[in-house]
């Protein structure tokens, strides 16, 4: 076998020689490898947090417990456990354990795999396939066979939505199991565990950390339960053997720490969904928090420019028309200042959009116009409103008995501008758009008495 192929190979050689099986779990990790490595759970049971996937009423243990699933999708972020559940689903249900990372794995290496596992229809082979976003449809299509067949079964872990980067006949073929970030007290929990435990642990330090260095490490480690391990490794280091961890150095490390913010990805809609939301919902502090993430995540501050502009005709509207312009200014101030100085335009229309009062009068009635359009006839142009500049025009009739708004008071003739009028527009009480609505309602009724 080539030294390619080895690496590839997660529980043994494929013709192991007798002191090795397929079916042994991995070894342990060896004394100088990370602490998050040796902390690894070695059982479901030892699995920090995800109730909602291995909780007494969830699905996964009972399918685990009856054997029957070909294929499984793990999709979270990153330091939630994805691997981590894998081989301790491994572990459950015995087998010959496989394991490729899609981004160093060939086409060549998969069917090599798969070969493999043909040729021994007697032996279950459970197959993990780390980033499995990173491969191709061509990549993913050569599970298929082998996967409805139940050559091999299938724990696929992906960070990316795969929705989009999963292919749907591997995703109707098997089930999604969402994994979420960890709670801050789950995350708290494996950091004593770890200080304490002399065989895999930290325990042989006989380290002390005072309560706020464990509650720092676990609420700013963002739910990634390897970045917190990674941190307390890092702080045990620089305390020594019988040293004490302190707050104070826990704290000095959180402010190092890198904001989880993917461009492009989950992370990046779902914050400014968050931001969008948060000032339509008039929450200034909101709005200003998910800004700072933002940015502090190096989002491009066009991008969020560009959302505040929308975001003043959509949701502000008619309550406060001069939004419209403070947003575009700050579009402008992005392009032309620049970061980090474009940060106080920022931080200005964003407190501003999110206390100016709200109206989506006219987005509503867009929608209402589209609506009409696609959904009943669509209507011409009266002949007393088309172009009658020309000769040839107006021997047609066009443009005869328009009236002239400004010969009336208000602008206000009675004459209709539409062969069957429509009622889109439906104003809100909101701000400045109160007193539109008010104009709107005295020219309705001046309108019917001038037709009559």
């Amino acid at each position: 076998m080539s030294s390619r192929d080895q690496p590839l190979l997660f529980g043994g050689d494929p013709d192991p020689p007798p002191e090795a099986h397929p079916d042994a779990p991995p070894p342990p990790p060896g004394p100088d490898a990370p602490l998050a490595a040796r902390m690894r759970p070695r059982s479901l049971a030892e699995v920090a947090g995800q109730e909602h996937l291995l909780g007494p009423k969830a699905l996964l243990p009972r399918l685990l417990k009856s054997g029957r699933f070909s294929c499984l999708i793990l999709y979270g972020p990153p330091g939630c456990g994805k691997t981590t559940l894998a081989e301790a689903i491994h572990r459950e249900t015995g087998g010959r354990f496989v394991r490729l990372n899609a981004v160093l794995a060939a086409t060549k290496d998969l069917r090599d795999i798969l070969e493999r596992a043909r040729s021994r229809p007697g032996e279950r082979t459970l197959l993990f396939v780390d980033e499995l976003h990173r491969w191709n449809k061509a990549q993913q299509d050569l599970l298929l066979p082998d996967v409805e067949s139940g050559v091999i079964r299938l724990i696929g872990a992906t960070t990316h939505n795969p929705g989009f980067y999963v292919i749907p006949p591997l995703l109707s073929r098997g089930h999604l199991l969402r994994l979420q970030p960890l709670e801050p007290e789950a995350v708290r929990k494996v950091l004593k565990l770890a200080l304490a435990d002399t065989e895999r642990g930290l325990g042989a330090m006989r380290l002390a950390a005072e309560p706020e260095a464990l509650g720092l490490l676990a609420s700013t480690a963002d739910g990634d339960l390897r970045r917190a391990l990674n941190g307390l490794e890092t702080l045990a280091v620089a305390a020594g053997d019988g040293g004490m961890i302190s707050g104070a150095e826990a704290l000095a490390w959180a402010k190092e720490r890198q904001i989880r913010y993917d461009h492009g990805e989950d992370e990046h809609y779902d914050t400014a969904s968050a931001f969008i939301k948060s000032l339509r919902g008039c929450d200034p502090d909101a709005g200003l928090y998910w800004l700072a993430k933002m940015l502090a995540g190096g989002e491009d501050a066009r991008f969020i420019a560009r959302r505040l502009v929308i975001f003043a005709s959509e949701d502000v509207g008619l309550a406060d028309s001069f939004a419209l312009s403070l947003a575009t200014a700050c579009f402008q101030a992005c392009e032309q200042v620049g970061l980090p100085e474009c940060e106080l335009n920022l931080a200005h229309v964003v407190t501003y959009l999110a206390l100016a009062p709200k109206s989506n009068s006219t987005t509503m009635a867009l929608g209402a116009a589209k609506k009409a359009l696609t959904e009943g006839k669509v209507q011409s142009v009266p002949l007393w409103l088309r172009d009658s500049h020309t000769k040839v025009n107006r021997s047609l009739g066009q443009g005869a008995g328009y009236l002239y708004s400004h010969e009336f008071p208000e602008n206000i003739s009675g004459q209709e501008y539409l062969e069957k009028p429509l009622h889109l527009y439906e104003p809100k009480t909101a701000g400045h758009e109160a007193k539109m609505a008010e104009r709107l309602a005295r020219w309705k009724v001046l309108k019917e008495s001038r037709r009559g």
